[in-house]
């Protein structure tokens, strides 16, 4: 079926006039007309029949005319659809992130990224930097937000977050109520450390160096910082992990820690969707006071 026929033929059928649907459709009435025979022609049925103040559908006119209000009907749902997509009502995300990532950054920007577009589906995966690059390079992520550097053919990432680092013991260990301890002193204590990944060296361990009571390395941040709290050594964590905890003490260090870079990742080459431009476009504002302060000097 010709489908600009098809359309001739809707005109006229919503209309009820072919003089009103050549006007709906910015034509000459001649040409509707002719159009309107062709159809027929090869439908092989008479579709409409003249009335005194204009056409009416015949029977089988009728029941092509419910078929071609269905038709144009999802014509205009995909038009809306698609104009929904290019104004962000509508959409979806893909994001994989590492730990502390998700559990102290994430929900913050997931909530602000809800508000300004609630039509837009995020769909969150949390694996170590490893799975995620691999993820990544697959495609079968849009973007990562990851504590440390990804590394990876065809990854390209940049730092859209620096957090300053802290050293955290329990309350009443006897570092908390020093006002300056140096890394020798720390470097006496047992050190806690959040499992690394294969071939890496702990955080605590690149930052006070080696230890020389040991390093107990446990699977999380939670768990470090559960550890500490009980009394089972120092460690070294992203500020904001702690800010409101209550359960451990920040000690106060004489000399100036590194800071810790967050960053975004994507494949590079691949095209930006609307939504992930929106949203890394709210990484920016992070460095511009459009979010809470994380606590550290923000960039992206």
């Amino acid at each position: 079926m010709n489908l600009n026929y098809l359309a001739v033929f809707h005109a006229v059928a919503e209309e009820g006039s072919v003089t009103r649907g050549a006007e709906r459709l910015m034509v000459s009435q001649p040409a509707v007309s002719k159009q309107l025979g062709l159809l027929e022609k090869e439908l092989g049925v008479k579709l409409f029949e003249r009335v005194a103040k204009g056409v009416r559908a015949t029977r089988e006119g009728e029941v092509l005319k419910e078929y071609s209000r269905r038709i144009f009907g999802l014509v205009e749902e995909g038009r809306g659809a698609l104009e929904d997509l290019q104004s962000l009502r509508r959409g979806r995300l893909r994001i994989g992130v590492s730990p502390t990532v998700g559990a102290y950054v994430l929900p913050k920007l997931l909530v602000r990224f809800g508000r300004k577009f609630p039509g837009i589906e995020v769909r969150v995966e949390v694996e170590n930097t490893e799975v995620l690059a691999e993820r990544l390079a697959a495609g079968v992520l849009d973007f990562g937000l990851t504590e440390g550097e990804v590394k990876g053919e065809g990854l390209a990432g940049r730092v859209f977050l620096e957090e300053e680092l802290v050293v955290i013991v329990a309350r009443g260990h006897v570092l908390a109520r020093r006002k300056g301890v140096g890394m020798e002193e720390l470097r006496e204590q047992v050190l806690v450390a959040r499992e690394a990944g294969e071939g890496k060296e702990p955080l605590v361990q690149r930052v006070l160096g080696v230890g020389k009571r040991g390093v107990m390395v446990l699977g999380s941040t939670e768990a470090v910082k559960e550890g500490v709290a009980e009394g089972l050594g120092i460690a070294v964590v992203p500020a904001m992990t702690v800010r409101g905890e209550g359960r451990v003490a920040v000690v106060k260090v004489r000399e100036k820690l590194p800071r810790r870079r967050f960053y975004y990742v994507r494949l590079a080459g691949r095209r930006l969707s609307k939504a992930e431009t929106a949203f890394a476009c709210l990484l920016k504002h992070i460095g511009r006071g459009g979010l809470p302060a994380f606590g550290g000097r923000k960039r992206l």
